[in-house]
């Protein structure tokens, strides 16, 4: 018996990773927390593009650093006879190739997928791009302002007659590195049954269309096009933010056994014998008028005092936390979301963990910071130099 954890469930995949930005690094990111081995391809001298956008902690970029945490580097020229020598050869060691390149981009380099799959059989091939390979915008150029934009997810985003508003998370880049991840980890499955590699096609639009969730549910059931609704649920309530005497909590009470519950710790045991609030599509209807009767009681005390009331009651409730109370709230430090990585230069820098958790696995609350700019090559050609012995 042992007290030791067991490996993570992705040690020893390789992946070769010739991502820059956001949308592949968080996708390889998510692959090395679950413990691949990432070699990230960057170009000499500059590197990733992220390495250069704030906000810099002693000189290095802390972007660059959130996404790139436990990967190696190895800056190799594509256009450089040499280099594509190396990079072939790492080919020959990885199981996973990722690029977030324009379509085509690869292919003019003679390394597309149609290049690579017959010397590398076995190799799983993930492209991330703007647009997807295919479709008359496939070789546009995108970035999560532009697929926030033309996938809707901004129609949805702030007030009733505001003006066009971004969610506050790159959500466009963010999710197709999440469809990415879940890909590559199906085709390491697949491949596992049949030997056989795979190519991987995800859009950042195509992304955005399938999280669109109730509104198209909505679109399609009543012809009608959903805007924006503030922080409210379109067809749930009470389920919003709501105004204390000074500040703002939210309440979810998703059922009219809930819905009972919250009205009796409020003081307004009488609301549910109300025809307008008798039920849940009756209270959507009415959700201004209920609004009203929910601020009235809240005004008379605290954020703080509701809240203990509420959550005594069992009721779904929460503050409405800034970036400073995240990182100060007891239930993220007991998940080890907030994590630490100490760069060589910049010192300890933190940031998000690994919202995965598995028995028995190491979460470790301190990571490898992210690589210096071909860092690795030695290492990296030694494991090379093995691999051809």
């Amino acid at each position: 018996m042992t007290d030791e954890p067991y490996p993570a469930p992705l040690k020893g995949v390789r992946v070769i990773d010739l991502t820059r930005i956001l949308a592949g690094p968080y996708c390889t990111m998510v692959l090395a927390d679950l413990g691949a081995e990432v070699i990230k391809v960057e170009r000499p001298e500059t590197g990733d593009d992220a390495r250069h956008i704030g906000p810099f902690i002693g000189g290095k970029s802390a972007y660059f650093m959130s996404l790139n945490r436990g990967k190696q580097s190895i800056a190799l020229d594509l256009k450089n006879t040499d280099d594509i020598s190396t990079f072939l050869a790492l080919l020959e060691t990885a199981d996973v190739l990722i690029e977030n390149f324009r379509p085509g981009t690869m292919a003019k380099l003679n390394l597309g997928y149609e290049d690579l799959c017959h010397q590398f059989p076995q190799l799983i091939y993930a492209a991330v791009s703007g647009f997807g390979q295919t479709g008359p915008y496939a070789t546009k150029p995108a970035y999560d302002m532009v697929v926030q934009a033309m996938g809707g997810i901004m129609s949805l985003t702030g007030h009733p007659g505001g003006p066009p508003t971004r969610v506050g998370s790159s959500i466009g880049d963010i999710t197709a590195g999440l469809f990415t991840a879940t890909a590559i980890n199906a085709a390491l499955f697949d491949r596992a049954r049949n030997g056989k590699g795979a190519f991987i096609d995800v859009s950042m639009l195509d992304a955005q269309v399938a999280i669109l969730e109730n509104a198209l549910a909505r679109y399609t059931a009543t012809g009608e096009i959903p805007g924006p609704i503030g922080a409210r649920h379109p067809s749930i309530t009470p389920f919003e933010a709501y105004k204390t005497s000074d500040s703002y909590i939210v309440i979810a009470a998703g059922n009219d056994g809930l819905f009972d519950k919250l009205c009796r710790t409020l003081g307004l045991a009488e609301l549910p014998a109300d025809a307008r609030f008798k039920s849940n599509a009756a209270r959507t209807e009415h959700h201004d008028a209920l609004k009203i009767e929910i601020e009235s009681a809240l005004a008379r005390e605290t954020s703080s005092q509701w809240l203990a009331r509420l959550e005594a009651a069992g009721l779904p409730c929460g503050p409405i936390n800034n970036i400073e109370d995240v990182l100060g709230d007891p239930q993220i430090a007991a998940r080890n979301m907030i994590i630490t990585a100490t760069d060589p230069e910049a010192g300890a820098i933190r940031m998000g963990g690994n919202p995965v958790k598995i028995k028995g696995v190491a979460d470790p609350a301190i990571r490898a910071p992210a690589p210096q700019l071909d860092e690795h090559r030695k290492a990296i050609l030694a494991t090379l130099d093995t691999a051809h012995d």
